[in-house]
This record gives structure tokens, C-alpha cells and sequence, in this order.
């Protein structure tokens, strides 16, 4: 009793100041369908245009310095926010990743240079670029060392985030950096992510919930251990073996009901997050749905349709300049210069 009353208090106590938010949840259906659902929730207005980038682009990790390079083996669709940082994104094998706010990261840092350093504004690239599985990821992760490099952003806020990557088989795997050091958690049980505290952490606190059981009570609130076990319980109980229309439609309604309102605001909390956008991930069928929460529709960008050979032209869609997109964008995707990262 004395631990679940620490886990709650715990909990509580992580609802005071900021709410910087976004929610991720996975889908597991029939006929192994792997939907992937996020919220990209923050207290000011992040432009975001969606990039998708053909196999076979030189790319590196820095400007210059000890830093990857690569050729990218696989193309992808990516949200892009600022037009200068990766958010998320998909490549042609179904691997899905998704960066989250998680205010306790600290990364690991290269002193005089002695790991090879990544850009946070690069990274899901990277990890999309060269990966078709979450156990390749985790290779890799096991055999390397690297340092992560964030641009403050938004009038000095740290780029602190976490990382869920899923693959079409359904498993997910959980990047975090805590005091420099990474942690990594590999699962097909993980199936959602918020934000703070660490996801360890977290796990305990859904557990609590769970011994309630969210049938009799759930937490309102919009606090990421509250969005986190309301998250659960519904991904956990929506029907897993509907038709594909009923699938989606069932992860959107998800991802409303632990989205932040518009406009939402208390007292003495300036910094109060809202819903900005939120998107699924078909790891299956390649299909990428996109939309805002003030346009009331969602538009969808089919990854399997589009040339993604190598020496094909990255194809933008800059959404401040196209408003009630609606069905399949594939034709007004325009050709573009690869976006500019923050370095």
C-alpha cells in the first residue's frame, strides 16, 4: 500500500508547472496491422511541413566535426518542424519513429570530440534511413556510442526528447538518455509514450492505474502520467480485430481523448500545452495520415505510391500555404530542396 501511495503522490507531484505534451500509441490489429498514433502538443504555434526524401542521399549527423555519414538505404516520409528538425516519420519498410518532449533528458555529450556527435534535428532521419526493424535499431544501439547535439529552440527552450520506434511486426522499442547515459526498452507490450517522468518510472505508475482498473476510474487531467495510463486503457480495449476503416477511425479517437483542448489554460500556468497536430503511421500499408486539430480533416500521403528511387526529387508539402487538405496529397506534393537542419 505504502508503494502505490508513493507512485500516486509521485504522479501528482509531476502535474505541477509546465505541461509540455504529446501522446503515442500503437495499434495492434488483425492480419498484422500496425497502426502508429501520435499528438504533437506545445504551448506556442510549430510550423510543421511533411518531406518525403527518395532512397540513396548522401546525408551526415554535423555540419563537421567527429560525425556519422551515410547513404540512405530506404526513403521516407517526415513531419519537419520549423521547416529545420525531423518530428517523426516513416520509411518504405513500415519503421515508424516518433520524437516526444521529455523534460529530464540529459544526452550524452562529446568532450574534445571523442564520439562521433548527432544533430537532434537529424536523428530520426538517420535511424529511418538505415533501419527496417526495431531489432536492427537495437543492434546497432548495443555496438555504438554517440553523443547527441540539441539546438535550443522556441526563445531558449532545450531540445529535450525521447524517442518510441516501431516496426510493422508491432515491436516497439523506447530511446531515453538520462544523465548521459541511454536507456533502451524493447518490447511489442510498449505501446504507448508521453512525456516525463523517465518511461521506467512511468510504467510504474500505469501499474497503479491498472490495479484500480480503468473501468471503475481513470485520471482526467492532462498530465503525461494521466494521458499515459488513459492511453493505455483505451489501446488496450478497443476491439483488435475490426476492418482497416474502423481501425484508423479507433486510433484517432484515441488520440482525442488524451489531446489537450485548444486554447486550454489555467491560472498562473502561461505555459500550458495544446493539441497541435496529430498523425498514424500505417507500418503496413505505407500509408501516412496527417492532419491539424483546428482544420477538421485528415489527409494522407501513400508512401508505396511515390518514386522513391534513387535520384528522384524530395517532394514537400508546405502546409502554411495549402489549408483543408483532404484524401491522398501524393499529387500535390511539390519538388524541394531537402529542409535545412538546425544544426
Amino acid at each position: 500500500m505504502k508503494t502505490k501511495l508513493f507512485i500516486f503522490a509521485f504522479a501528482l507531484l509531476l502535474g505541477i508547472g509546465e505541461a509540455l505534451a504529446c501522446s503515442r500509441v500503437v495499434f495492434l490489429g488483425r492480419d498484422n496491422l500496425t497502426l502508429v498514433g501520435r499528438t504533437l502538443d506545445w504551448r506556442t504555434p510549430i510550423p510543421t511541413n511533411l518531406y518525403v526524401y527518395p532512397r540513396g542521399m548522401q546525408k551526415q549527423g554535423m555540419p563537421s566535426g567527429n560525425t556519422f555519414h551515410w547513404k540512405s538505404k530506404y526513403g521516407s516520409v517526415l513531419a519537419v518542424s520549423y521547416d529545420g528538425g525531423a518530428t517523426e516519420g516513416m520509411n518504405e519498410k513500415g519503421l515508424v519513429m516518433n520524437a516526444l518532449f521529455c523534460k529530464g533528458s540529459i544526452y550524452r555529450q562529446s568532450l574534445n570530440g571523442e564520439l562521433r556527435s548527432m544533430s537532434l534535428a537529424v536523428l530520426v532521419s538517420y535511424f529511418l534511413d538505415n533501419f527496417a526493424t526495431v531489432d536492427e535499431v537495437n543492434e546497432w544501439l548495443e555496438a555504438n556510442e554517440f553523443a547527441i547535439y540539441g539546438k535550443d529552440f522556441d526563445g531558449g527552450t532545450e531540445a529535450a526528447l525521447h524517442w518510441a520506434i516501431t516496426d510493422q511486426s508491432g515491436n516497439t522499442l523506447v530511446m531515453e538518455f538520462q544523465k548521459g547515459h541511454l536507456d533502451v526498452y524493447k518490447s511489442r507490450d510498449y505501446r504507448v509514450l508521453t512525456n516525463d517522468p523517465p518511461f521506467q518510472q512511468m510504467l510504474a505508475i500505469n501499474n497503479y492505474w491498472k490495479n484500480i482498473g480503468g473501468a471503475n476510474q481513470l485520471p482526467g487531467t492532462v498530465r503525461s502520467p494521466d494521458r499515459f495510463a488513459r492511453a493505455s486503457f483505451f489501446i488496450e480495449h478497443v476491439p483488435d480485430t475490426v476492418d482497416y476503416k474502423t481501425a484508423a477511425a479507433q486510433v484517432l479517437t484515441v488520440l482525442n481523448n488524451v489531446a489537450v483542448p485548444l486554447g486550454y489554460g489555467l491560472e498562473d500556468a502561461p505555459n500550458l500545452s495544446s493539441s497541435q497536430w496529430r498523425s498514424v503511421a500505417d507500418a503496413k500499408n505505407l500509408i501516412y495520415y496527417f492532419g491539424f486539430f483546428y482544420e477538421m480533416s485528415v489527409f494522407r500521403i501513400e508512401l508505396s505510391k511515390l518514386n522513391l528511387n534513387e535520384g528522384a526529387p524530395v517532394l514537400k508539402m508546405d502546409t502554411s500555404a495549402n489549408k483543408e487538405l483532404h484524401g491522398c496529397i501524393n499529387d500535390l506534393m511539390m519538388p524541394s530542396a531537402p529542409f535545412t537542419p538546425m544544426w
